[in-house]
């Protein structure tokens, strides 16, 4: 979708998606805006609650039924397991997803690791492929006349063919960018100082765990430290997702730094941040040159 100023503040159903890395604001900017009857879509909730909630619970029985007492109760159909994910807490996704390394850690082997990265990605396809559906609900279901949609980091990832281009033909796409080395650097130190689970595209990881492996003087998956990788790979993931993220926003979207995310506080503040990343892009001036209560994504 593209805009003018005046078009967008004249557009009576306001639907946009957020990208970005984790950590640049798109949740807290969801979160503020479902309290002005704007719709909150969480792509890895929808994930979550729809299409891996039946691999998440099938791993928690999995473990669960390595301990006697609790495989009889589950066998006799004596206890119920069920997931009890939230917008804020999507524990049990990052569970899934795992991390790579020796099982003396916690870590999971190439294999295992890859099956499922690539259910991962299978359900972000799908659940991006929803948004439209929940666009129409969120009107005529709960009410909602605007729709925001937050995506996870790994977006610029999918290379999925039309997944982007549905975006944007429903949502005006909105790319959150780092615009300093502080910053960036503040996202990389926040990332591994508690390493979470993530989503690499195949490629990307066959090039780099290699040379994590000979910088490290390992041979095998099962000798690293999950943890130690995760801290080692997120920064070149991190510089290895942005000119993705610009490939998506130059002819799709628009772009606003994170600097200028961080000084939104309500409503009014975002749809003017909106309006003036739209009469930058069409002067031709880029970002970084310039100074309800529903949660959604499941049916």
């Amino acid at each position: 979708m593209h805009f003018t100023p005046e078009s967008f503040r004249a557009w009576p159903t306001k639907r946009v998606t957020l990208l970005g890395m984790s950590g640049v604001g798109k949740t807290h900017i969801s979160s503020m805006l479902r309290g002005h009857d704007w719709f909150h879509f969480s792509g890895d909730y929808r994930i979550g609650t729809r299409y891996l909630d039946e691999p998440i619970l099938d791993l928690i029985k999995q473990q669960a039924m390595q301990v006697p007492f609790l495989r009889d109760l589950l066998r006799n159909d004596w206890i119920d397991i069920k997931n009890n994910i939230k917008i804020h807490d999507l524990g049990p996704v990052l569970t899934f997803v795992g991390k790579l390394g020796g099982p003396e850690w916690g870590g999971l082997s190439l294999d295992e690791f890859s099956r499922r990265q690539a259910a991962y990605r299978e359900a972000e396809i799908a659940a991006m492929r929803d948004v439209p559906a929940f666009i129409r609900k969120g009107q005529e279901i709960y009410g909602y006349p605007h729709f925001v949609n937050d995506v996870g980091g790994s977006l610029c990832e999918l290379d999925e063919p039309g997944v982007v281009e549905l975006l944007a033909e429903h949502t005006l796409i909105l790319y959150i960018q780092t615009t300093t080395r502080e910053e960036e650097d503040t996202l990389i130190k926040r990332a591994q100082s508690d390493p979470k689970p993530l989503y690499f595209r195949p490629a990307f990881l066959a090039e780099q765990l290699p040379v994590y492996l000979k910088e490290k003087g390992i041979e095998f998956v099962a000798q690293i430290e999950p943890n130690d990788f995760a801290r080692w790979v997120f920064p070149r993931l991190f510089h290895s997702r942005l000119p993705r993220y610009e490939a998506i926003a130059q002819p799709h979207g628009y772009t606003v730094t994170s600097q200028e995310v961080a000084q939104v506080r309500d409503e009014q503040d975002f749809t003017s941040l909106l309006e003036t990343a739209i009469a930058r892009k069409g002067s031709g001036v880029r970002g970084q040159d310039s100074g309800g209560t529903h949660a959604a994504g499941r049916a």
